[in-house]
């Protein structure tokens, strides 16, 4: 019969799953949507979810569980101390992880707080590739200074560079040379969620690994997405094509003295996290920290059932006929826009399609969101749900003054199981209708901003 075809080889994307569970999706009209930014003070996240049609504000805690795990939380077991379900949620992360000691948590930021509450002092630097939201908001609120050293490919959204989540090795070198002490906690985000979901290579990450270790200086990974990091890794680094994607998350994981993840993503799980350490001499100030805030350390904040659940997703993620499928999907959505002429973060990532708004909306100056523009514009002309990264999110008030942020992009965050492609084709859709207009989009300014993790809270004005 000759070579079978691989299934991204089709117009079609199937899903390797089948669909057991439905819940409706309202739909609402364009005057209703826009009374209701009116009322949400034109901020997405302010918006009732039952007011949304497409919903691609996040892809965290956010996915659809399997049969497996829903079964799992039907075997979760509720002691406060001990729980098998803790033990099957530790021997699951030490086999992905080749980690011994596994902390729970009940999210990515509880992880991330105790993390830099037990390794760094308030003065000290954190360095990372670049840091997402919760994770720069942690260090900088604990009196830490964030420096993100992005590679320098990362900078050009349209350039085919294939690992644009890789740290600048001579900048990042010659930072630790200048900081010494200084620097408390150096990270690596996988994939790099506000440099557009970009995987990063084993080998840049194994030399920053190396360079920590030479100056003495903790090194986290943060793996919320660690699964489509390693897929990445197996389908654009040739030297990486023999391994499975799960060989090579456990090789990139052994690098690190410490990790920190979010289940909520790659765990697919609706919430959770957890924190791995390397080093024995962390271990309990990191336990203390947690049974001040969280919970006894076998359960961390979370139940039993969602322990299970977490670690049946963790496998799950880890399948590489689901890990081929949720990136096409990333591609197929990515293939749309730029048949319209619109500019998506090169080359597709993990989890999320990019749309660099600045140039897309170059008639927008960055100071006036155009990223915001954008993202509430596919709210009125189609009901979809987005988030801007980019100036709102991490951009710099002095005074009164706005400096604008590297990137101003609006994330298309893909829920794990959610949609199908004829709601990729609806949203690609409404797109058609986005570039029929754009030029009849106008800027925005904050009316109130709050100094902590703005985006999350803030209101706006059209200018």
């Amino acid at each position: 019969m000759g070579e079978l075809l691989s299934l991204d080889k089709f117009k079609s994307i199937i899903e390797p799953f089948r669909i057991k569970v439905v819940e409706p999706i309202r739909k609402t009209s364009r005057a209703e949507r826009l009374e209701l930014l009116k009322e949400a003070h034109n901020n997405l996240f302010n918006l009732k979810s039952e007011n949304v049609m497409i919903d691609l504000l996040t892809d965290s805690g956010t996915n659809a569980m399997s049969a497996e795990q829903w079964a799992g939380i039907m075997r979760g077991d509720e002691s406060y101390a001990g729980s098998p379900s803790f033990l099957r949620f530790e021997k699951t992360i030490q086999e992905i992880t080749g980690h011994k000691v596994v902390i729970p948590t009940h999210q990515g930021r509880a992880s991330e707080r105790i993390i830099i509450q037990s390794l760094t002092t308030p003065g000290q630097y954190v360095i990372s590739n670049t840091l997402f939201d919760t994770t720069r908001a942690n260090a900088e609120v604990w009196g830490c200074e964030v420096i993100d050293l992005p590679c320098v490919e990362s900078k050009d959204t349209q350039s085919s560079f294939e690992f644009k989540g890789n740290m600048n090795l001579a900048l990042f070198e010659g930072k630790l040379k200048e900081l010494g002490s200084k620097v408390g906690l150096v990270v690596m985000t996988l994939t790099n969620n506000s440099g557009g979901g970009q995987p990063a290579d084993p080998e840049n990450v194994g030399a920053v690994a190396r360079l920590c270790k030479a100056h003495n200086i903790p090194f986290m990974i943060d793996g919320c997405r660690f699964a489509e990091n390693a897929y990445l890794v197996k389908k654009r680094n040739p030297d990486s094509q023999k391994f499975t994607a799960r060989q090579i998350a456990r090789k990139l994981f052994e690098l690190a003295d410490v990790i920190s993840v979010s289940a909520k993503k790659d765990g697919i799980a609706n919430i959770g996290g957890f924190i791995c350490v390397k080093d024995d001499k962390w271990v309990e100030t990191m336990r203390n920290n947690l049974i001040l805030t969280e919970g006894f350390p076998t359960y961390g904040g979370l139940s039993g059932r969602d322990l299970e659940a977490v670690a049946i997703g963790l496998n799950e993620a880890l399948d590489e006929d689901y890990l081929g499928y949720r990136t096409r999907c990333i591609e197929y959505m990515c293939e749309g826009l730029r048949k319209l002429g619109v500019p998506v973060m090169e080359p597709p990532g993990g989890h999320a399609i990019y749309v660099d708004a600045r140039k897309f909306l170059d008639h927008i100056e960055p100071t006036k969101l155009p990223g915001q523009s954008l993202a509430l514009a596919l709210y009125e002309l189609g009901g979809i749900r987005t988030c801007e990264i980019g100036t709102v999110m991490f951009g710099k008030m002095n005074g009164t003054e706005l400096t604008p942020h590297t990137y101003d992009l609006v994330r298309l965050a893909i829920p794990r199981r959610v949609y199908t492609q004829s709601h990729f084709d609806y949203v690609i859709e409404v797109f058609e209708r986005v570039v029929e207009r754009k030029a009849e989009l106008r800027g925005l300014r904050f009316s109130h901003r709050p100094k902590v993790l703005p985006h999350f809270s803030s209101h706006f004005e059209w200018l």
